[in-house]
């Protein structure tokens, strides 16, 4: 019945109809609903059941343990700060009342930009932002004000992917710089303490004492070991940012992503070893308790393992070439650790390393393709 009545209005939306102006906005819905009847009619292609919506599909599945067990961990954090007891689901449903505006918000603004940017040039709307909307409230704070969401959103959707031609031809992750937006114009918004446990800033909220809401890697810059355990940072029991927590979820998703062949598992093992790989370089030199924090350790504090698993991956940013793939990743997670050590002032590395790396990428790529040139032409005998 619903393919049936959309086919009865599409005429009105296509050229010469009554909204015809509306074209892009309802092909966007219709593909959203039903996979285009589209096909290629000229030059070579691989024809199979992929698009770019299953494969958008997918990411978003495979981040849904992630974002769940965050929405739980809100709610757990926000009791532990004020000695609320709370059942699982009670805390579930804390979190997921303070994290859902977000994600509306996230939404909201990135999809009205890019329906208006299409209806502007006349063209498809593309799926691209159907991850990056899910993707952004998973690497902010959870009591980020909505309307710098909102700022950060509509300055990455314009700045980091339409002025560059939109999904596809965007340089850098769309939700990283966002991230990067927040830092550099509202620092006190998205660092220290206390902006990391929803509530804990407002008026009359009573605290334990000696609550200080840091994370582990605060901790670390701070000049002393985490105070969780091991187990509590690999299982995300400790304040982060929405997504970043749980290492463990984080990993059933990158499971999804390599069974389903859409992330990258190339990128992923070679950000792991580059972090490994600097880590344990520090760990043998020692001097502080930055350099002599267990390598194993950043895998499981802040954002190293989520954006090891879904913003190193980007299949738009990061590199293309199975080579480039390796170098890419590794000096990724080489990077990170690098910036989590030389520079406390800034403890989250992985921001700036994706998005370094990003930039990086083609000229990566450039060099790893010229040199499998220049090995088959020497293979060429002279003439």
């Amino acid at each position: 019945m619903l393919r049936e009545y959309i086919d009865k209005i599409k005429p009105k939306f296509e050229k010469g109809g009554k909204f015809e102006k509306l074209h892009s906005t309802f092909e966007a819905f219709e593909s959203f609903l039903f996979v285009p009847n589209t096909v290629t009619r000229r030059g070579t292609h691989i024809r199979d059941a992929g698009d770019m919506k299953r494969s958008m599909t997918v990411v978003i599945l495979a981040v849904m343990p992630a974002l769940l067990f965050g929405m739980w961990n809100v709610g757990y954090q926000n009791g532990v700060a004020t000695e609320v007891t709370r059942t699982i689901f009670e805390n579930f449903w804390f979190g997921f009342l303070r994290v859902l505006p977000i994600i509306i918000v996230s939404y909201v603004v990135g999809l009205s930009i890019e329906f208006g940017v299409a209806q502007a040039r006349g063209h498809e709307v593309n799926e691209g932002f159907l991850v990056s909307g899910i993707l952004i409230p998973l690497v902010v704070p959870v009591d980020i004000p909505l309307w710098m969401v909102a700022v950060a959103t509509a300055f990455s959707v314009v700045f980091a992917k339409e002025i560059f031609g939109g999904t596809g031809m965007n340089i850098w992750n769309p939700a990283l710089i966002v991230r990067a937006f927040l830092f550099f114009a509202y620092p006190s918004e998205i660092s220290g303490d206390k902006v990391w446990i929803s509530g804990v800033r407002e008026e009359g909220v009573k605290l334990v004492d000696g609550f200080s809401g840091a994370t582990p890697l605060s901790e670390v810059a701070a000049g002393h070991l985490p105070t969780a355990s091991l187990s509590d940072m690999f299982f995300g029991f400790i304040p982060g940012c929405v997504g970043e927590t749980s290492t463990l979820a984080i990993l059933l998703g990158a499971a999804v992503l390599i069974i389903t062949g859409i992330g990258s598992w190339r990128i992923m093992l070679s950000v792991f070893a580059g972090g490994a790989s600097i880590g344990l370089l520090f760990n043998a030199i020692g001097g502080n308790v930055t350099m002599e924090v267990p390598f194993y350790y950043h895998f499981v504090m802040g954002g190293f393992a989520f954006g090891a698993i879904f913003m190193a991956t980007d299949p738009v940013s990061a590199a293309h070439t199975n080579t480039g793939k390796y170098i890419y990743g590794f000096l990724i997670g080489l990077l990170a650790v690098l910036i989590r050590v030389l520079n406390p002032a800034y403890p989250e590395g992985m921001m700036l390393a994706i998005l370094l790396m990003n930039t990086f990428a083609p000229l990566i790529d450039h060099y790893v393709v010229q040199a499998n040139i220049n090995r088959r032409l020497k293979r060429v005998p002279n003439s």
